[in-house]
Parts: C-alpha cells; structure tokens; sequence
C-alpha cells in the first residue's frame, strides 16, 4: 500500500569522516562489506523490495567508485526509461557539500519539484540492515503523520554524538536529543526518514532560508514541537558503521547465523548488488578454512580462520589469518601472519610478513598499498 507513490533519496556521503581511513578514496556508500556488497546495497535494496522505483543518489566528492558500482542500476531493476535511479553530483567543480543534508536536499530542489510522487524516503547509507520501508509508510500514512523516523532500540554509541528520541504510547515522538552518552534501552534515530514530499520542500526552503542546514539533530528538534511527528520501530538486526572498529565488528558479526538470516535469508528481501562474473573460489590441497565467508574469485591455499575474504583475494601457502577482513583483489603471500587486520582493495602483502592488531583497534592497510 502507498509504496509505489514514494521516491527514495539516499545521502551516499553523510557521517563518511567518522570512518575516513576507508572513505579517503570513497563515499562511505561505496565501502565494500561481507564479502562481495557495498554498503550502498541496503538502503537501495531496502527501497526497491519496498516497491520504490525512483531513487536518488546524492552525493559529494570521492565518488567514482560509486558511479562504478551502481552503473545504470540494472542489479537493483533500476534501470529504466522512466524513473529508475537517479546519481545527483554536486553542481559544479567548486561545490562541495557537507554533512548538512539540508543543503543537500536544497541542492537538488528542481529533481524534488520535477517529481510526482507523493512522499520521499531518506535515508542515509551507514547502517547494514534489512528494513521494510513499504511496512513504515503504511505506518506513516495511517497515523497521517507530517515525518516518520525511523529508530532501533539499543544502547548509544559512547562519544558518539546521536540522535535520541523520546516517543509516548501513541508511537508520537515528543522529544528529540543529541547525545554522547552510552544510554542503555535508548530510542536512537537510524537516520530513515518519511516525509509527504511537498511538505519537505516547504521544510528544506524555510530551513535554507534561515541557514539551518543540520537535519538530523536542529530540525528535527524543530518539527517535533510544532509537526506531528512519529516514530517507526526496526527491531531487525541494525549494524552501524560508525568507526574502524565498527566496520570490522559489523563483517564479522556475520559468522552468526542469526545475523545472517535477518539480513540476507528473507526471499521477499533480497539485497542485491553488482555482479562479478567470476570463477568459484579454489581451495589448495594445503588449506583450512574455518567459520569464514569466502567470496567466489578467491584463492586459498593457507588456513583461514573468522574471517571475511572478497572476490578475487589470494592466500598464500603456509599463511594463516584470523579474524581478518580482506577486502576485493588482495593478495597475502606465503607464509604470512595476520590477526585483526582489514586490507582495502588490492593490497600486497609480501611473504613472511606478520601484522597483529586488536579486536577494539584493528590493523588498516589502505588501499593499493604494499606491505
């Protein structure tokens, strides 16, 4: 019901400083993550299992990789002579945006304006999650509610400032506060929004006008107090990538079959993302792999252990690797030792090396570099 008069808009680069060891060369909607997606892949696929099919990408520097992944946006039946998806680029090459979304969104006025349908979904791309958005704009437009939020219930990132809510019985949000604080059994925004789309223009162009350009934490205190604003509850599994340590927590919270399940089992919910042709993965007479996903491409001829290893990665023989993340054409070579390590795309690393990080504090290695 009412999904397909919605248009999703996605912001590919909001909160990307917070991980900027994997965003120097990309959006944060372009990381790679568990094996062969981007992080690109929820939100979108989100949307269209929702029966989205008018999405809009905004983005801000750094992004190729994106530009590369998403293509036409056939992976996501996006592309179409009508509608589809839509990649919205700063405007000009001295443009830049930041993470106010409300100059984003003032950015793109005549894409708003040119639409026709009736409510738009926002959503930035740091969380992987599974979520209905069919489901909360039927929430939405029974509860005839000027902006849905979108929230999980869970504890607050300690030093992380975010968006907390208070919401009555009525599922009507009454408060909203931005804290640092790790509070436990906390109302915390995921950064998903409804709104009718009408109703945001007037929003965007009354907030630009005043030079209030913080969404998530100015205006939403503002239309809390004088719109009717209401909170959906996501009680799925909900991973943010809110720093390093976040992002190789999250890939290897995958080794839980639960987690797995809420995210990938639903065959009403499939996340898609860009196909790579390529060969199943090889295990050499030498190797071991224990609690891993391995990416087809791959070679393994070492022991592998808790750990997520992409496309095309190589293990060397005699290497052993434990709770590693080895990102998309990485080769480790013989005889190598590595535990807690992330290794962006297309990383050397020469044999004989040994690299140990922590669970809390992982070794990065960056992109194309040589070790």
């Amino acid at each position: 019901m009412g999904a397909n008069k919605a248009m999703g808009i996605l912001f590919a680069y909001v909160n990307e400083k917070r991980v900027s060891e994997l965003t120097k060369e990309r959006v944060i909607a372009s990381i790679p993550f568990g094996a062969r997606y981007r992080l690109v892949d929820f939100p979108l696929s989100n949307l269209v299992n929702s029966g989205v099919k008018k999405v809009g990408v905004i983005t801000e520097q750094n992004y190729q990789s994106l530009m590369d992944h998403l293509g036409s946006g056939k992976a996501w039946d996006l592309s179409r002579k009508n509608e589809g998806l839509f990649l919205l680029p700063p405007f000009g090459a001295d443009h830049s945006r930041n993470d106010g979304k409300v100059e984003s969104l003032h950015s793109i006025k005549v894409y708003l304006e040119s639409s026709r349908e009736e409510y738009v979904i926002l959503s930035d791309c740091d969380y992987v999650a599974n979520v209905d958005y069919a489901d909360a704009l039927e929430f939405h437009i029974a509860n005839e509610a000027d902006v849905t939020a979108i929230y999980r219930r869970g504890t607050a990132v300690e030093g992380l400032m975010e968006n907390v809510y208070t919401i009555d019985p009525e599922n009507r949000i009454r408060e909203t506060m931005v804290t640092e604080k790790g509070i436990n059994n906390a109302n915390i925004g995921m950064g998903m929004y409804i709104f009718r789309r009408e109703y945001l223009l007037d929003v965007i162009e009354e907030c630009y006008g005043k030079n209030i350009l913080d969404f998530d934490r100015v205006v939403m205190s503002m239309l809390v107090k004088d719109a009717k604003v209401f909170g959906y509850e996501f009680g799925g599994t909900a991973l943010q990538i809110t720093s390093l340590a976040s992002y190789f927590e999250a890939n290897l919270a995958l080794m839980d079959p639960k987690v797995r399940n809420e995210l990938f089992m639903n065959p009403k919910q499939p996340i898609y993302t860009k196909n790579r042709d390529d060969m199943p993965a090889k295990y050499g007479l030498g190797s071991n792999v224990q609690n891993s996903l391995v990416a087809d491409g791959t070679v393994i001829d070492g022991e592998v252990e808790n750990c997520v290893i992409f496309r095309g990665a190589v293990i060397g023989k005699g290497a052993k690797l434990k709770n590693c993340v080895i990102m998309q054409d990485t080769v480790v070579g013989d005889n190598c030792e590595l535990n807690y390590v992330v290794a962006d795309k297309n990383v050397i690393i020469e044999s004989g090396r040994k690299l140990a990080g922590y669970d809390t504090y992982p070794v990065y290695i960056a992109k194309r570099s040589k070790v």
